[in-house]
């Protein structure tokens, strides 16, 4: 195993976790970051499983003590993540997949340029607020102020695509899934001594169609519906 490291980032209610839980089912020996944070648990987040949830001291502590690769603060939360995860895959000799939102992973790419990152779209802005409002509706957040923030938020987040290596459009799920887990063997291809065999070509260019110039015409039409909706303008 050659040790990647897997960036994945998206605006919420892209359907983010739902990819990375699945691929996980399918894919070994591949690691998962889980973050922290300072936020409270919404809904039914779990400890452990969607963050490690601790207070803003012991936050602040961990970044005195340099224990973080990447951390933020949003909307006066903290979250990052632990380096003591890539020492942890380093050591089993497994790829890690870190779930970090844009601002992380730019700090993360200066540190990792290694690094193959993935930015996750929505289909559109519609299906977009359907998703979030979903989402909002389960963990009992029925306030459209906040529902307006995350939309807004989510908007200005997709317009950091350009940053990302490979863009993965979350339509339809089990395509979704196909594609996410062509990324990640692909990558493992790339990077192994022997050419890819005569059987590995159709997952070679189903992930190379998810390259960033590949997808170009793609994510046109979907920041389009951004711009048609009045929402707040995603740069082209």
């Amino acid at each position: 195993m050659s040790g990647l490291v897997f960036i994945i980032s998206a605006p919420s209610g892209s359907g983010k976790s739902t990819l990375v839980n699945e691929l996980r089912k399918f894919v070994r020996e591949l690691d998962f970051s889980v973050s922290y944070t300072t936020r409270p648990p919404r809904g039914s987040e779990q400890e452990g499983r969607e963050y490690h949830y601790i207070s803003r001291q012991r936050f602040e502590q961990m970044i005195a003590a340099g224990e973080f690769l990447e951390h933020a603060e949003v909307f006066g939360n903290y979250y990052g993540t632990a380096r003591r995860f890539l020492d942890e895959a380093t050591a089993r000799g497994h790829d890690l997949l870190l779930d970090i939102d844009v601002q992380g992973a730019e700090q993360l790419r200066k540190k990792l340029p290694d690094a193959i990152s993935i930015f996750v779209l929505p289909p559109s802005r519609r299906e977009l607020e359907l998703r979030l409002r979903n989402r909002s509706s389960a963990e009992n957040v029925h306030d459209q102020e906040v529902i307006r923030r995350r939309l807004d938020t989510a908007s200005r987040e997709i317009s950091n695509y350009r940053l990302y290596d490979y863009i993965l459009v979350n339509d339809r799920l089990g395509d979704s899934i196909e594609r996410f887990k062509a990324i990640v063997m692909c990558e493992r291809l790339r990077h192994a001594p022997q050419p890819p065999a005569s059987e590995d070509r159709e997952l070679v260019r189903l992930a190379q169609s998810c390259r960033l110039e590949q997808s170009r015409e793609c994510i046109q039409s979907i920041l389009d519906t951004f711009q048609q909706s009045g929402a707040s303008a995603v740069p082209k």
